[in-house]
């Protein structure tokens, strides 16, 4: 007697086959042929899902799931990209790039607007942080001079980012994230940028155009707006009573400081600069210290430079003002000299710098020339 053979139809392609060929895949049978064509194995998690379902990477196949929870969608050119594998710009987390992407997006994001300001990341320890803007020209607003500028400042940590300036001739803004002065001096990698700088052709100081300011946040005199403003009155104080001394450490003119960093004007105590610069009367953030900002004070006296030991120093002597105006009452600070001064700066970056630009109470030294 012939036993009949159990069979089962394809769900797709209608073919009889016996329960021996059938596969059942999400609740229907497929044939040997449909199962092949119409399912995919995912390469990562050796799941089968439907051909109309799956994702490729490089001809790998990815399952939905394994492609939701370890896969992006480059915004750049639509390539599927493991998550390891994303890059990701400024401020932009949600947006993920290839590599090339990013390499791309890089170059033209390497030199910002002039209002380009991110969301400042602090390095070292606070409060007294300083973020400089150091302006360099001549040697042209070229991206890839930027980028490699910033290979090397930001090899370890994002330290700076590049601006436009309008009041360049040919040049950039080097500006950095407030890092605290210890900071600047041993992980800031400030030598090889400004060697590399002029390398390309650079100058700063020589350039005539540039300018090199300073932040220090308000934090760092006291965290009650009453504390800040008085060590902000004797900060103003001070660089009126010194002002022909600090003219020279800024290696400035005085017609450049009257149209880029303009004085307030003496007064008798140092309240009276403050009240006069708060009510507006001088020509906003174009000021020998500038006010205008909600989380710091800027310091634009200061001529731009390439070399090195200037940077430093001029780091070292906002820090050495800043103690002074701390620590030190009115009284004790109108009656301090320039001599008495400087004889406290031990620094030997500054000391440096005071004795070759004859500031300081020792002997002159030899001078390297300024970049």
């Amino acid at each position: 007697m012939l036993v009949k053979r159990e069979t089962k139809v394809c769900a797709i392609c209608g073919a009889e086959i016996s329960l021996e060929e059938a596969t059942t895949f999400h609740d229907q049978t497929l044939c040997p042929s449909c199962l092949q064509a119409h399912t995919v194995i995912c390469q990562y998690c050796n799941q089968r899902v439907w051909d109309e379902d799956i994702h490729y990477d490089e001809g790998q196949a990815i399952c939905p799931d394994c492609f939701d929870q370890h896969f992006l969608t480059c915004v750049g050119c639509g390539r599927v990209i493991h998550e390891n594998e994303a890059r990701y710009l400024d401020d932009e987390e949600d947006y993920p790039y290839c590599h090339s992407c990013y390499e791309d997006r890089e170059d033209q994001e390497a030199i910002h607007d002039y209002s380009y300001k991110p969301e400042p990341i602090f390095y070292g320890q606070g409060p007294r942080y300083f973020g400089v803007e150091l302006e360099i020209d001549g040697a042209g607003e070229s991206r890839s001079n930027a980028r490699a500028l910033l290979d090397i400042f930001n090899q370890n940590h994002r330290l700076a980012y590049i601006k436009h300036d309008g009041s360049l001739t040919d040049g950039l803004e080097i500006v950095t994230h407030p890092l605290s002065l210890d900071y600047h001096l041993k992980q800031a990698p400030w030598q090889e940028v400004m060697a590399r700088a002029v390398q390309q052709g650079y100058t700063s100081h020589q350039a005539g155009t540039c300018g090199l300011h300073i932040h220090i946040s308000r934090t760092a005199f006291g965290r009650e707006e009453r504390k800040q403003d008085q060590a902000i009155a004797r900060i103003l104080y001070f660089f009126e009573k010194h002002w022909e001394e600090l003219l020279k450490f800024s290696r400035r003119t005085q017609a450049q400081l009257n149209r880029w960093a303009s004085r307030y004007g003496y007064k008798e105590q140092p309240r009276e600069i403050l009240d006069h610069a708060k009510k507006g009367c001088h020509a906003g953030r174009y000021t020998c210290v500038n006010l205008t900002n909600d989380e710091t004070i800027e310091f634009r006296i200061f001529r731009g430079t390439l070399k090195y030991n200037t940077l430093i120093a001029t780091l070292q002597l906002l820090d050495k003002i800043c103690d002074v105006a701390i620590f030190l009452s009115d009284e004790e600070l109108k009656a301090m000299s320039w001599t008495t001064f400087v004889s406290g700066c031990q620094a030997p970056e500054l000391v440096q710098y005071l004795k070759e630009r004859r500031l300081y109470v020792n002997e002159p030294v030899n001078v390297e020339e300024e970049v």
